[in-house]
């Protein structure tokens, strides 16, 4: 039986990841039609560990609205070898440093070098640009000075993401504010371990198919239920959320509500079945940074 583990950006391009009796993936186009049904009951998906997924070994049955894939036990031990949770320090990988545009906020963090755009991809960033690379200590130590000196944040909200698609800030209004915050990290003092690299923004837009002036869902998956029907045609896929053109409207479909579920192709002519729940107006965007500087 193979079921979704997540949604992944591999090529530029994003995919859906199925593990079964081996791991497999299936690209998600913009246009394409997306029409399956899920289900008897959603189960833990393990861990990834040394490039490959080790199954839950309890197989653990999960709640449909939880947004993580995994039991606790799976949790726990996937932060002992991490390097989000600072339990991979050893890591001999080249990481970079970057600065991550989120329409109302800019944000700095790490990525393995060798990944490329994906770690900014998977995030949903609209823009992005690389100020440095090295090894992992002097990565967190970078990522930290940032913290303190100019105040960047290293977390988004999977809220103020969504609000900032719904009417997004020009892409060379976001390129002028990284650009300064580039400017401000060039006049600090530069911890060793990290050269500084070629700061080229990136715009991200066109590989999400996301429209100059945004986009707004009518209603959002609210909680997968066993037999279930989710149709519709992918209007766009940004981090690791997918909207759909339903018969209900736009709906937004966070993927991470699929993982762990076994999914398989719905019958043609299928309707939507699925419980939906509408989404509110967004606030007005909130203004940080002085003005994202």
């Amino acid at each position: 039986m193979w079921r979704v583990t997540g949604l992944l950006w591999t090529g530029g391009a994003p995919h859906l990841e199925w593990s079964g009796t081996t791991v497999r993936v299936s690209p998600l186009q913009l246009g394409a039609d997306l029409s399956f049904t899920f289900g008897a009951d959603r189960r833990c998906i393990g861990i990834w560990r040394s490039g490959r997924r080790l199954p839950c070994s309890t197989s653990t049955v999960l709640a449909a609205v939880s947004r993580s894939p995994q039991c606790p036990d799976c949790q726990a031990m996937e932060r002992s070898n991490s390097i989000a949770a600072d339990t991979r320090l050893d890591d001999p990988r080249s990481f970079s440093v970057y600065l991550a545009h989120h329409g109302s906020v800019v944000k700095v963090g790490i990525s393995a070098t060798e990944r490329g755009d994906a770690r900014l991809l998977e995030q949903g960033a609209l823009s992005s640009t690389f100020i440095s690379s090295g090894s992992l200590l002097g990565a967190r130590r970078i990522e930290s000075l940032l913290m303190t000196t100019l105040g960047l944040p290293d977390r988004v909200s999977t809220t103020r993401k969504r609000a900032a698609r719904v009417h997004p800030v020009p892409a060379a209004d976001r390129g002028e504010a990284l650009a300064e915050a580039v400017r401000r990290a060039a006049e600090l003092p530069w911890p060793e371990g990290q050269g500084r690299c070629d700061s080229a923004v990136r715009d991200h837009t066109a590989a999400y198919g996301l429209p100059v002036d945004g986009l707004h869902p009518d209603v959002a998956l609210r909680s997968p239920a066993p037999g279930s029907t989710v149709t519709g045609q992918i209007a766009c896929t940004i981090g690791s959320d997918v909207y759909l053109r339903t018969s209900a409207g736009l709906v937004l479909l966070d993927t991470h509500l699929l993982a762990g579920w076994a999914l398989s192709r719905a019958e043609p002519g299928a309707e939507l079945t699925v419980p939906l729940e509408p989404v509110d107006a967004p606030p007005p965007p909130e203004v940080e940074q002085d003005a994202l500087f």
